[in-house]
């Protein structure tokens, strides 16, 4: 008889996809830690307070998420998508753009609601992103060197004018890409408009 443990589905006890970048995987572990943790009576459960710290540390190294990956495939079939390395660095990427729009539009709604104390902590922006010290290093450093944020003299990261003018710059362009889609939506499904071919249709 065999000894050797059967296998956990680490994915689906932090409940993201097993191609999630790593930004996704430390924010569904901080969420189900906190659920879980004993000192939560309402929600505390210490079994999946364990299995989530388990799962998280199997996958937060690159390494050994590869290595996990590959017992993942075999154990469900699941496949993963061709130069992962290269697609892992591409989301990567994409979640980093996303994070600088947040930190930014709340450094920006900061200094509208607050103009004479416009800085914020850096521990108060990194519980709201719910990122590692390194990734808030990298974070705020970018930010930083585009100058569109700075340290106040208290300290704390406050955004700069060409930060205002981008997040204003970013908000007219999402506003004018929305207005595109709904102008072309409601050409596209008018009183007038014909019947619409769906790429999925078949031929007559």
């Amino acid at each position: 008889m065999s000894d050797a443990r059967p296998f956990v589905d680490y994915y689906a006890i932090l409940r993201v996809h097993p191609e999630c970048d790593h930004r996704t995987l430390e924010i569904a572990y901080r969420s189900l830690a906190k659920i879980y943790h004993p000192d939560h009576p309402d929600t505390a459960d210490v079994d999946m307070f364990n299995a989530v710290i388990e799962a998280y540390r199997a996958l937060k190294d690159h390494g050994k998420r590869l290595a996990y990956d590959a017992q993942y495939s075999s154990h469900t079939g699941f496949v993963f998508s061709a130069d992962d390395d290269i697609l892992a660095e591409e989301r990567t990427a994409l979640s980093d753009a996303d994070v600088h729009a947040e930190v930014l539009l709340y450094l920006y709604k900061r200094r509208r609601e607050r103009a004479q104390e416009p800085g914020v902590g850096q521990y108060e922006l990194q519980r709201l992103l719910g990122c590692s010290n390194e990734a808030f290093d990298f974070h705020a450093w970018y930010l930083k060197a585009k100058g569109l944020i700075e340290t106040t003299d208290a300290g704390t990261l406050a955004i700069t004018i060409a930060g205002v003018d981008h997040v204003i710059s970013t908000s007219r362009a999402t506003a004018q890409e929305k207005l595109r889609i709904t102008t072309q939506f409601g050409a596209s499904h008018g009183p007038n408009a014909g019947p619409r071919a769906w790429p999925h249709a078949a031929a007559a």
